[in-house]
């Protein structure tokens, strides 16, 4: 069966039975999914800039992320999507990092795992894998909340993050400001992609056996057709390119990503 689902994704011909985030969770049975992704390196960082918080969740339960504030108050939010490693001090070093770069902006970074962390495939898998549409729905319903329903709402996120910063930007309607996601799982429905409300910018890479360029010329082909813009930017790279932590990790190809993920915020950014 992990075979099936493997020939699917090279193909780019998943069926259309279920949504693109199960259908990711669906490479968590293929085993040369998790052969790829080797254990993160150990990840050494200054000392985090921002706390973790807690938030009512409409399922009735309290979700959890890791916030940076701005120097200034703002209705201006980051919403940050882990990697399926979970909300480490990697993810929690890139919210403090992208706070700097973008001034007077709120970075928060959902914990989808509602509090595990993997630091091997095996349990990155089972974490990510166990997942529900609505549990992480959920939360990130919570975060809108959190932010209010004046909010400015951008989203960033890779891999496993990647997928979810894309239907967070979705679910956040006319919030949506702006959808950044590498070598994440697209939306394939075009209805859905319709109702999105803010431009996306799309960091994807030529050696991804999963998110490969068949996937990503569709996603470019649905978007166009659902009438909203794209800029899509390609990398002789593996999955997971863009994490220092990550052994396959190209630094050229993440400096070049991070430029144009600066500047494609930057651009979206409401004037003070």
């Amino acid at each position: 069966m992990a075979s099936l689902f493997y020939c699917f994704f090279l193909e780019a011909q998943l069926p259309q039975c279920c949504s693109a985030t199960r259908q990711f969770a669906m490479l968590m049975t293929d085993a040369n999914f998790l052969k790829a992704h080797q254990s993160p390196l150990p990840f050494r960082g200054n000392k985090p800039a921002g706390k973790m918080i807690s938030f009512s969740t409409p399922d009735g339960k309290i979700g959890h992320a890791y916030l940076v504030e701005p120097v200034q108050s703002t209705d201006r939010y980051l919403v940050v999507f882990h990697e399926w490693w979970g909300l480490n001090d990697y993810i929690r070093h890139i919210c403090d990092s992208l706070r700097t770069a973008l001034g007077t902006i709120r970075v928060i970074a959902p914990d989808l795992f509602d509090g595990k962390v993997a630091t091997n495939p095996k349990d990155a898998a089972r974490y990510s894998g166990a997942v529900t549409d609505a549990r992480a729905k959920a939360i990130i319903e919570g975060v809108l909340g959190y932010a209010g329903p004046r909010a400015r709402v951008f989203t960033i996120g890779w891999c496993f993050g990647g997928g979810w910063s894309l239907q967070a930007s979705l679910l956040a309607g006319t919030r949506a400001a702006g959808c950044v996601m590498y070598y994440g799982m697209p939306e394939k429905d075009i209805t859905r992609l319709k109702t999105l409300h803010a431009d996306v910018l799309g960091i994807f890479a030529n050696r991804d056996q999963w998110i490969n360029p068949g996937v990503v010329d569709q996603f470019v082909a649905d978007m166009k057709k659902a009438g909203k813009h794209l800029e899509v930017h390609r990398y002789d790279a593996d999955h997971g390119f863009a994490n220092p932590s990550n052994p396959v990790h190209n630094e050229a190809a993440t400096r070049s990503a991070y430029r144009y993920t600066l500047a494609f915020l930057k651009a979206r950014l409401p004037k003070p």
